[in-house]
C-alpha cells in the first residue's frame, strides 16, 4: 500500500507480543499479537481515521508475513518498510489479577535495528503533516539514531511538524545515552511528549512540572505534553499557557503502551485541526479505553467509540 498524502509518519520498531492475564510461570497459553512504541502510535492514529505511514525494518522470519499483512490491514502505508535476514524481536507481558506486571524483552540484534537513513526518503517525509519518533527508536542502533535525525531535519526544512517522546526505560538504555539522544534531537522538536515519572526526573533532572513546562517551552518547543502518573493526567503547554487534562479513567487493567496510544490519538487530533487541549481530551479517552485491556495494540479503540464519548462530554 502506498499513499503520498499522509497525516503522520512514525519511525521505529515492531515486536511480536505474547500476552497473558496469568503469571508467566503459570500460563499455558499466550496470545500472539504485535507491539512496539512507534507502531502503537501509528495504529492508534490509523484507527481514528488518520492516514499513517510506518517506517521500520522487518525480519525475514516466520512472523514476517503475519506482521506485514497485519499492518496493511490496519491501513498503514508500508512503502518505506525494508527487510533484513535478522529475526523480529518479541516481548512477553503478563498482568495477572492482584500481581505486578511482568515484562520480558527479547530485542537484541533484531531486524528493526537495521533501520537506517536509506529508509528515510525526502519526498516521503515531505508528504506528511507530522513525523514521529522516540528515544526507543534511537536506542535501537547508531544507524537508527541517524535515521531519526535525518527524518526530523528534512521535516524541519520543509515545514513538516515533528513529534518526539523520550520514552525512557532503564530496561532499554542508560540515563546518559537517553540524555544524549534527547539533546541531539531537541532543536528539531515541535511537539514533545514527556513523563514526570521517568523523563523529567532522570533526563531533565528538574524537580517540578511547572518548571519543566516553562524550560521546555522557552527552549522553542511549540507544544509540550507532560504525562503525570502522580497527578493522573496531562499538562498541555502551548503558547506559554498550561492546561491540565485528567485521565479519562483511573480503572486500568494493563498500562502497556497506554502512553503511545495517547501520542497517536493526540497527533491524529492535531492534524485534524483540534486545539492542543481538545487533542489531549480525545487522546485521554483513547488511552483510557486501551488501558482497560491487555497488551499494546489489541485494545486500542476505533473512531466511533472514542468520538461518541468525546462528543457526549464536550
Amino acid at each position: 500500500m502506498s499513499d503520498k498524502n499522509l497525516d503522520i509518519i512514525t519511525i521505529g520498531e515492531s515486536l511480536i507480543e505474547f500476552s497473558t492475564n496469568q503469571k508467566l510461570d503459570e500460563a499455558e497459553c499466550l496470545h500472539k499479537y504485535y507491539g512496539g512504541d512507534s507502531l502503537v502510535v501509528a495504529v492508534a492514529a490509523s484507527r481514528l481515521k488518520s492516514k499513517v505511514g510506518f517506517i521500520t525494518c522487518l525480519g525475514n522470519d516466520a512472523f514476517k508475513d503475519y506482521l506485514l499483512k497485519s499492518w496493511e490491514n490496519e491501513g498503514l502505508d508500508t512503502s518505506c518498510v525494508s527487510t533484513s535476514d535478522d529475526n523480529n524481536g518479541l516481548y512477553l507481558v503478563s498482568r495477572a489479577p492482584g500481581e505486578a506486571k511482568e515484562f520480558i524483552y527479547y530485542r537484541k540484534k533484531i531486524a528493526p535495528a537495521k533501520v537506517s537513513i536509506d529508509n528515510i526518503k525526502e519526498d516521503y517525509i515531505k508528504s506528511a503533516k507530522v513525523v514521529y519518533a522516540s528515544g526507543v527508536t534511537q536506542s535501537l542502533s547508531i544507524q537508527a539514531r541517524e535515521s531519526v535525525r535525518k527524518a526530523f531535519s528534512i521535516a524541519k526544512e520543509n515545514g513538516v511538524m515533528t513529534a518526539y517522546d523520550p520514552n525512557f526505560s532503564n530496561r532499554l538504555t542508560t540515563i546518559e545515552t537517553a540524555k544524549e539522544q534527547l539533546d541531539e534531537i531537541m532543536p528539531l522538536i515541535d511537539v514533545l511528549f514527556i513523563s514526570d515519572k521517568h523523563d523529567i526526573k532522570y533526563l531533565l533532572e528538574i524537580d517540578s512540572i511547572e518548571k519543566a513546562s516553562k524550560i521546555l517551552s522557552d527552549s522553542g518547543i511549540h507544544n509540550v505534553v507532560i504525562k503525570s502518573s502522580n497527578n493522573k493526567g496531562y499538562y498541555v503547554t502551548a503558547n506559554q499557557n498550561t492546561v491540565f487534562v485528567p485521565y479519562y479513567t483511573t480503572t486500568v487493567v494493563d498500562t502497556t503502551s497506554t502512553g503511545d496510544t495517547f501520542n497517536g490519538a493526540y497527533l491524529h487530533s492535531i492534524t485534524k485541526s483540534y486545539t492542543p487541549v481538545e487533542a489531549a481530551k480525545i487522546a485521554a479517552i483513547a488511552a483510557g479505553i486501551q488501558a482497560q485491556g491487555i497488551g499494546a495494540i489489541k485494545s486500542i479503540p476505533y473512531f466511533d467509540e472514542v468520538y461518541n464519548i468525546y462528543k457526549s462530554e464536550a
